[in-house]
């Protein structure tokens, strides 16, 4: 949550999947919004102000202890808002991607976080599902609560990670950029640790990326 605030408060790209989407989120209530002790249901179920939760046909499974059909599984469509980064980065109005999750952002908390700052850019318009946050005063802050890493490949990276690393590259030729480190912050499955990647990428699609470095946190 601190390394949340840091990237947000000091224009850090910040790149948040699914359960870094989410503690994008309740880190804006608690520390933009003031909603102090706002959090997910996940973790404490009798917060004050769960920003983020479960909808309310997965409820009674979760109490029978139903877990495997509680989840959102599969591939879903998400609009993407109007000159938001998402958008200017998949270069198209609507797109699809693949989620594995439980706990979505609760849209009774939508209203006051978008009056203080906070971008919907994605949304599904089935069921009126948040699927992506940003902040538009920000190089690059973006929460989504699919999984992007799922549709990448070696040499066709997702559009979101090349968008990614552009900015952070743009971020690193900054002065005492080496002290302030672009964050990817996404549910592993290895269980927790910190990647360092220094390297060079390449893609037929978005043409060569350069030599890039950060840090991504796997937790």
């Amino acid at each position: 949550m601190l390394a949340i605030r840091y990237c947000r408060e000091q224009k850090i790209p910040y790149f948040g999947l699914c359960y870094g989407m989410q503690l994008a989120t309740i880190e804006f209530a608690r520390n933009v919004c003031g909603l102090r002790g706002a959090h997910t249901t996940e973790v404490n179920p009798k917060t004050k102000h769960p920003v983020i939760t479960t909808m309310a046909e997965q409820e009674a499974l979760i109490a029978s202890g139903d877990m495997g059909g509680s989840m959102r599984l599969g591939s879903y469509d998400c609009d993407l808002a109007e000159g938001s980064i998402s958008r200017l980065a998949y270069g198209e109005g609507r797109i699809s991607e693949r989620h594995r999750h439980r706990y979505e952002f609760n849209n009774q908390y939508r209203m006051q976080l978008e009056g203080k700052g906070l971008r919907i850019a994605g949304i599904n318009p089935k069921r009126n599902l948040v699927e992506i946050i940003e902040l538009p005063n920000h190089p690059f802050f973006v929460g989504v609560q699919f999984h992007p890493e799922f549709k990448g490949r070696p040499l066709e990276p997702h559009p979101l990670f090349v968008s990614f690393l552009k900015a952070s590259m743009t971020r690193s030729q900054e002065p005492k950029a080496s002290l302030l480190l672009p964050c990817c912050w996404w549910v592993g499955l290895s269980g927790s640790s910190t990647h360092w990647f220094r390297g060079k990428i390449a893609s037929r699609r978005h043409g060569p990326i350069s030599t890039f470095s950060l840090s991504v946190v796997m937790t």
